[in-house]
């Protein structure tokens, strides 16, 4: 089973569209786990971790620091 599509814009798309999803990862990882390091209360559960991280502004925030890391990245890639 070949995954790699044989149009160049469509894969040029879809590698586009994995490095954000994998920086938006990234930051909400991260995002967890400042939850459990700065405040971790004897009520504090991963549900409740889970609803504080997972806002609007945190959102815009993690989209637009993906395409900023995604334009950058792909800068020093042409680069180098």
């Amino acid at each position: 089973m070949n995954l790699i599509p044989k149009n160049r814009l469509f894969a040029s798309i879809l590698r586009a569209v994995i490095e954000v999803a994998f920086i938006v990862f990234l930051f909400y990882s991260n995002l967890l786990m400042g939850e459990f390091t700065r405040a971790n209360g004897v009520d504090k559960t991963l549900a409740f971790a889970l609803y504080d991280i997972f806002t609007g502004t945190n959102f815009v925030i993690a989209i637009i620091s993906a395409f900023i890391g995604y334009v950058f990245f792909e800068y020093l890639r042409k680069r180098l």
